[in-house]
């Protein structure tokens, strides 16, 4: 019995983009995990509640830990929470952005419009990334 010849993998962008939802999808869970932990080291146990802990570490705003009881809020106003954010912002949006262009590309017909479609894809991604950097820092 002849065994068959495995086709090499081709690094085109569909499969990029398909290892990086998978990749981007582990690293959100591992984003949460990290901002809960971090909450919770830093006092949250016994300072917060459920839904600010939550707020906090989907995003890490000051002013969420301005309207609770925390006395040490230089520990939470640091710039770990703005990088933990912009991930959280860039891994998200890239992630939402490709499913869309999947889904586009699936059911749009191929030519002009594929094309049109994908640029104005890649235009509110863009957008949506400058937006979200713009309230981190801005907050």
């Amino acid at each position: 019995m002849r065994s068959r010849a495995m086709p090499k993998p081709s690094w085109n962008l569909d499969y990029m983009m398909w290892v990086f939802t998978r990749l981007s999808g582990l690293s959100l869970i591992l984003l949460i995990v990290i901002g809960i932990s971090a909450g919770l080291l830093m006092g949250a146990r016994s300072q917060m509640d459920l839904g600010t802990l939550m707020r906090w570490t989907f995003f890490p705003n000051s002013n969420h830990v301005l309207d609770s009881e925390i006395p040490d809020l230089y520990l939470w106003a640091n710039g770990f929470w703005q990088i933990m954010q912009i991930l959280v912002v860039f891994f998200a949006a890239t992630h939402g952005f490709n499913g869309l262009r999947v889904v586009i590309e699936d059911y749009s017909l191929s030519g002009f419009w594929q094309i049109f479609l994908r640029f104005l894809i890649l235009l509110l991604w863009i957008f949506s990334i400058m937006v979200g950097i713009y309230v981190i820092l801005g907050s």
